[in-house]
């Protein structure tokens, strides 16, 4: 009898299909961990043997634990066994590089975030900037995870990120154009790095580890120094042609009269920036230097003029969130700002300009902030590289590491 020739598309076809079929389990483990094999089954549509192979699989590779016996016999009869994600023993390196600081952090498979460094770097160039981020992974993984095997190092920015190549496309504030982050990276730390925009990045940390609706549909809107958005429904995150979507910075906001470097005025970026914010502060006579975090502090203490200087903007980051709410009609909009996490008024502002504009579900249900105050950034970087991860579980992540005994 001769045996049929299998076809490199009909290997590929099987390839993808046992990669998702993993991705479906170890999802449903994030989900509701400590779960048993049969309840992953009856949540994925897996077939009860499927389950059993993905898991053994996953265990090998060290992303799942069983739970010790004496924890899984708690009553009469045969014991299910629960698993959970074994977050003790791979960590997965976060880099975020704003404007006038970079963030290295290492987290767990849950995302959470095990230790941050923020590390000032005005003036470095590209290059030095990120050998010095290298030599700060290194020193986290030293001394905070020396048992643990990183998974790789993900890079969250703002500005045009093509993810394919894992370039720094443009990124004015930085004064980058066209850096290999990724290949420069990777000779530093001999690690896989992915690169993607900061955005999109707390898109994939929403859909994972944060708010349930966003796995429906999500606009992030990120209102920092750079301000720029993400979009995602079902399974999607929208990238466009060499990942350009999400470049809000020119958005037209009513209410503005602030001049931007595109030689406009109004434009969402320049109206809303912490850049700008900062500087308007020293122009009133609030602050001696335009420090944004000072700035914040004064409104966090009760200062009347800081407070309204915060609630002006976010009145105009609310008329944007309405513009992009009208167009993408989105289950969930999530704003990133640090004022929204330390001011309690932000919020309701931005939702009273969404209501009194967008024709949208009601703004209390719709608005929301984000799911990780004081870890955004540590967040986005490491969500670069789970979100690869939890794709592709059976991927290249873990090939360079041995097996699980």
């Amino acid at each position: 009898m001769t045996s049929r020739a299998v076809s490199p598309q009909r290997t590929d076809e099987r390839g993808a299909r046992r990669s998702a079929s993993a991705s479906a389990v170890l999802r449903a483990v994030l989900d509701g961990g400590p779960i048993a094999r049969s309840t992953v089954a009856r949540r994925t549509g897996l077939s009860a043997a499927a389950v059993t192979g993905h898991t053994a699989e996953l265990l090998q590779r060290g992303l799942l634990r069983e739970l010790p016996e004496a924890e899984s016999r708690k009553s009469v009869g045969r014991p299910h066994v629960p698993v959970d994600l074994d977050t003790g023993r791979h960590v997965a390196g976060a880099l975020h590089l704003a404007v006038h600081h970079a963030t290295v952090a290492l987290l767990d498979l849950r995302g959470k975030v095990l230790v941050q460094h923020e590390e000032p770097h005005d003036g470095l160039a590209a290059e030095d900037l990120l050998a010095r981020a290298a030599e700060i992974f290194d020193d986290l993984l030293l001394g905070h995870a020396p048992d643990r095997e990183p998974l790789g190092l993900g890079v969250a920015t703002g500005g045009w990120v093509d993810r394919a190549s894992g370039t720094v496309v443009e990124h004015p504030l930085l004064g980058w154009r066209d850096v290999p982050v990724r290949d420069l990276l990777t000779g530093s730390t001999a690690l896989a790095v992915e690169v993607d925009g900061h955005a999109r990045a707390l898109v994939h940390a929403e859909r994972l580890f944060g708010h349930p609706r966003a796995r429906e549909s999500v606009v992030q809107l990120f209102t920092g120094n750079v301000v720029d958005a993400a979009f995602a429904t079902g399974t999607t995150v929208h990238h466009g042609p060499r990942s350009a979507a999400g470049g809000v910075a020119h958005l037209p906001v009513d209410g503005s009269t602030e001049p931007c470097r595109c030689g406009r005025t109004g434009c969402l970026e320049a109206a809303v920036s912490e850049a700008t914010l900062a500087r308007q502060a020293v122009e009133n006579g609030l602050l001696d230097e335009p420090e944004f975090p000072e700035l914040l502090a004064l409104a966090t203490a009760g200062n009347s003029a800081a407070l309204r200087m915060f609630d002006e903007r976010a009145r105009l980051i609310g008329r944007a969130a309405a513009l992009l709410l009208d167009v993408l009609n989105p289950a969930v909009l999530v704003v990133v700002d640090r004022s929204v996490a330390r001011l309690p008024d932000c919020l309701p502002i931005i939702r009273e300009e969404v209501r009194d504009r967008a024709r949208g579900p009601a703004p209390a249900e719709t608005v929301v902030s984000s799911s990780f105050p004081g870890t955004e950034l540590a967040t986005a970087g490491g969500a670069v590289l789970l979100e690869v991860l939890y794709e592709n579980p059976l991927g290249p992540l873990l090939t360079r590491w041995p097996r699980a005994s």
